[in-house]
């Protein structure tokens, strides 16, 4: 046995066995860190995109809720401008 008893033999195969499988261990969990980076980086992609569209919409709903403003603040001048011509009208009957 060479000067090694049966417990060294085994301590040290035990050894070498534990080296491996940390070896292996680091090497999958290298992998798992990529592949999880990778999704990671899909889903902020995702949500980046999301966030410009909702921005773009944003804006559309503004531009909108501008010119139904405008929209609404010419048709009470009309509305304004006619009424007041109907009573220039009312009291132009009313001088005769």
């Amino acid at each position: 046995m060479s000067g090694e008893s049966a417990l060294d033999l085994a301590a040290r195969r035990l050894e070498q066995a534990v080296n491996v499988l940390e070896q292996r261990l680091a090497l999958r969990l290298k992998a798992a860190g990529a592949e999880a980076g990778g999704l990671f980086d899909e889903d902020r992609a995702k949500l980046a995109a999301e966030l410009d569209d909702s921005r773009a919409r944003e804006r559309e709903l503004e531009e909108a809720g501008a010119e139904a403003s405008a929209a609404l603040g010419r048709a009470i001048l009309e509305i304004r401008a006619a009424l007041n011509g109907a009573t220039q009208h009312a009291n132009a009957g009313q001088e005769h």
